[in-house]
Formats: C-alpha cells, sequence, structure tokens
C-alpha cells in the first residue's frame, strides 16, 4: 500500500529519509579505513634474524661465517661449518683487545674471509657474569678496525658459530 501525497487521511503519511548524517558518516568511515590501511602497511616491517630460522633450526648458508662472542671470563672466534674455535683469555687489565684484532685480521686474510665483510658479534651477559654494553661496542668498532665493516649483532644462541663446552 501507498501513502497518498495531498490528502487529508491520516493513514497516509509522507515520509522523507535525511541521509546527509548517513553521508557523513560513511565518510568518515571511509578517511578512517583510508589511514588505518597504510598504517598497517608501514607498521609491518620484515626481519629476518641472523642465524636462526623461526622454526628452531639453523638456517643452512653456504660460506662460513665469522662469530665473537664476548663472556665474563674472555672472547671466543668462531668459524661457523669447520667448527674452528680460538679462546681469548682475559687479562689483569681486562679483555684483550690487541690480541682479538689480530685474530680478526688473520681470519680476514684466510681465503674464507678475504672478500668477506660481514662478522656476528654476542656478548653472553648474565646476572652471575655480567658484561657490559662498553665491551660489546669495544668487540664491534675492533672488528671493523680489523677489516669487517659489516657487524651484525645476535644473541648468544643465534650464532653461526657457537663454542660448546
Amino acid at each position: 500500500m501507498g501513502a497518498a501525497i495531498g490528502t487529508d487521511d491520516k493513514k497516509g503519511v509522507n515520509v522523507e529519509l535525511n541521509v546527509v548524517p548517513f553521508i557523513d558518516l560513511m565518510s568518515c568511515l571511509t578517511a578512517f579505513l583510508l589511514v588505518t590501511a597504510v598504517w598497517v602497511n608501514i607498521s609491518d616491517l620484515n626481519v629476518t634474524p641472523e642465524g636462526k630460522a623461526r622454526d628452531g633450526h639453523n638456517e643452512e648458508t653456504p660460506d662460513p661465517q665469522l662469530s665473537v662472542l664476548i663472556q665474563n671470563d674472555g672472547i671466543w672466534v668462531g668459524v661457523s661449518r669447520i667448527d674452528e674455535f680460538q679462546h681469548i683469555a682475559m687479562t689483569s687489565s681486562g679483555y684483550d683487545w690487541a690480541k682479538l684484532e689480530a685474530t680478526l685480521k688473520e681470519q680476514k686474510g684466510s681465503s674464507y674471509f678475504a672478500s668477506v665483510g660481514d662478522i656476528q658479534v654476542a656478548a653472553e651477559s648474565t646476572k652471575a657474569a655480567p658484561v657490559s654494553y662498553q665491551q660489546m661496542v669495544l668487540a664491534m668498532d675492533t672488528a671493523v678496525k680489523a677489516g669487517f665493516p659489516s657487524v651484525h649483532i645476535s644473541d648468544p644462541d643465534g650464532l653461526a658459530a657457537r663454542p660448546r663446552i
């Protein structure tokens, strides 16, 4: 049944729907949707950590990698895939940065790392055996000085070459 316009019948109702508030609401929601879609895409960072994959297995790399692990009792330098580790013991004055630099320069001169500029550095620090952040920065500076300009910071378990004691 339709409503008759202009009649004096009480059942006839002239209904006009005001769509302006609906259009305002939809334009606000559209703007909000577009802005949040951009934020979602910007906030998505693609991060590929060095060392272990998400499933917990080590990723295979075709070339050996050089790793430096700083502990409170000394420094370990390791080469992955051939399981070669060298321990640089603490001296009475602290870490032996000169010996670390000489060891890294020796590794840089080998055929494995002559054209490689990547190195992994990690610090194993606990409450019982603390390693300061400054020591890790000094290890990174020593690696750059030895000829490895691309230093990657890793957690100790994520190193490609980790000594097993």
